[in-house]
């Protein structure tokens, strides 16, 4: 029997879901036919391997056409599911028709509960990228239940108390799927490569690409709490307006060398992205995690899991004082940089594709046999 196609549904905010997705894809067999569906086919623009990437209308957003239909109360077993949109009717009618025309053997939704229930509807096998945060909710427990299995693209260690154990037994934990691929070298040798003193603390923060920025503000108190370090700031800052700049503490924005960065550091401050959070474990820095508003708590009940296991330390928000910063700094100077490193697998995607490979073949093994779904009585 020929391999079955594999099919990826990647929601377009942020790069995390695209380089997740690419990563995977990369390990497939070269025989596996791979499609990617998503309103942001841009974010594949830079594939390494042959994949059919079919465009998406972006529904986020999309306008209501009446007052009475957008009052229309959204059902719990859903999330966003606005009445009258075209765009998302032509969202569904061309995901069904590129799994029914390619005959999809399994369908990897990353992420939404919805589409995974829809699949789940159409008699198409599939399986959900987890996310942390408060899902205990019927639409996500209810998309669950309806995939095949969920793939975490993270350590099992930082998997919730609260998630079900049925649920648990059904999800393959990859260890720590980080998509950056820059070597990481030790301290001495990133300060050297960046220009850094190598005797002065240095104090990295650094922000993902699916939020607003780093706060600003909470980071020129900090940079008068430990007026002795480098504050370096990589990625977008949200700016209110009054800040004072200090020049221990430099913005530089987006830079090509993260990891370098990183591995300079002494501490890092970061938000709880996923793959910002495995960048940070590839080089074993002490992390402050500071984790940003995202729907459902998921950056937040991320950094408790982070925090549980000693691989980081935390704040309910960003400290506005020094002894704040003092108390903090000093906690994240006490840890143990080698817990955080644990997190990371460098074999997390070939691993991960590995199960959803030999998930589909599984499913699809006897094909040529065919059982009944439905009986009429």
């Amino acid at each position: 029997m020929s391999q079955k196609p594999i099919s990826f549904f990647v929601h377009h905010q942020g790069r995390g879901h695209a380089n997740r997705t690419m990563a995977l894809a990369e390990h497939f067999s070269r025989d596996r036919a791979v499609s990617v569906l998503t309103a942001g086919p841009e974010l594949f623009d830079k594939r390494s391997r042959d994949i059919e990437v079919i465009a998406l209308p972006n529904m986020i957003g999309a306008a209501v056409p009446t007052q009475a239909l957008f009052a229309q109360p959204t059902p719990q077993v859903m999330h966003c599911v606005p009445l009258g949109v075209s765009e998302m009717r032509r969202t569904m009618r061309t995901i069904l028709d590129h799994l029914d025309d390619r005959d999809v053997g399994l369908f990897v939704v990353d992420v939404s509960s919805e589409i995974a229930l829809m699949s789940r509807i159409a008699s198409v096998p599939s399986v959900q990228i987890r996310m942390h945060g408060e899902r205990s909710d019927i639409g996500h427990i209810g998309s669950y239940e309806s995939s095949v299995g969920m793939l975490a693209p993270f350590d099992e260690r930082l998997e919730q108390d609260d998630y079900p154990a049925y649920l648990r037994a059904k999800t393959f934990y990859t260890g720590g799927l980080c998509t950056t691929r820059d070597a990481v070298v030790d301290k001495q040798e990133a300060r050297q490569r960046l220009g850094l003193n190598s005797d002065q603390e240095i104090i990295v923060t650094l922000t993902g690409g699916g939020g607003s920025g780093t706060p600003y503000a909470p980071l020129t108190v900090a940079a008068r709490a430990a007026p002795n370090a480098l504050w370096l700031v990589l990625g977008p800052t949200h700016r209110e307006g009054h800040e004072t700049d200090f020049a221990n503490l430099r913005e530089l924005g987006w830079v090509p060398n993260v990891t370098d960065y990183l591995a300079a550091a002494d501490i890092v401050i970061a938000s709880a992205g996923d793959n910002t959070i495995h960048e940070v474990a590839r080089t074993k820095a002490r992390l402050i995690v500071m984790p940003e508003w995202r729907y459902f708590a998921e950056q937040h009940r991320k950094a408790d899991a982070l925090v549980q296991i000693g691989a980081a330390v935390s704040a309910p928000a960003w400290p506005g004082d020094f002894s704040q910063w003092h108390a903090l700094l000093d906690s994240a100077r006490a840890l143990d940089g080698a817990v955080i490193g644990t997190l990371h697998d460098p074999n997390a995607a070939a691993k991960g594709a590995g199960w959803l490979e030999t998930l589909t073949d599984s499913l699809w093994a006897d094909a040529k046999t065919v059982t009944p779904a439905l009986r009429v009585v």
